[in-house]
């Protein structure tokens, strides 16, 4: 697991196939807007049945998890003052869960198949981010 800082703040942390463990794993902290968890079991396990109880939060930013499916995806973090600050390729099967700061990404193979995860409602595009590098 990478975690990517800058200035005290986690921005971003990469979990590779190298980090996954038997059992359950959660690779974020209680706090996150987002919680990202791995489970490791053998055919037989049971995991009992349960519902998530309604619980009030407050969230005010959009985190968001992106696992690469198929091919391979480079991302650039930024930091909140849009600094370029860390490069990290993701190859199938890698997670990158993003926290804090800005982001980029560049496709590095044909065909990439990315899941992306958020935290929602969703405002719309106008109201979650803001856009900048001139791209």
């Amino acid at each position: 697991m990478q975690t990517i800082e800058h200035d005290g703040v986690r921005l971003a942390t990469l979990i590779t196939r190298e980090d996954r463990r038997p059992g359950l794993s959660f690779f974020s902290e209680d706090d996150d807007y987002i919680q990202v968890g791995l489970w490791g079991y053998d055919a037989g396990k049971h995991l009992q049945a349960h519902l998530h109880n309604i619980v009030p939060r407050e969230i005010d930013r959009t985190q968001e998890v992106i696992c690469v499916l198929q091919g391979r995806v480079q991302s650039t973090i930024f930091s909140e003052a849009e600094e370029p600050l860390e490069q990290v390729v993701l190859e199938q099967g890698d997670v990158l869960i993003l926290l804090n700061g800005g982001h980029s990404y560049d496709i590095l193979a044909d065909e990439t198949q990315v899941l992306e995860i958020k935290n929602g409602p969703y405002p719309g595009p106008e109201a979650d981010r803001r856009r900048f590098g001139g791209e």
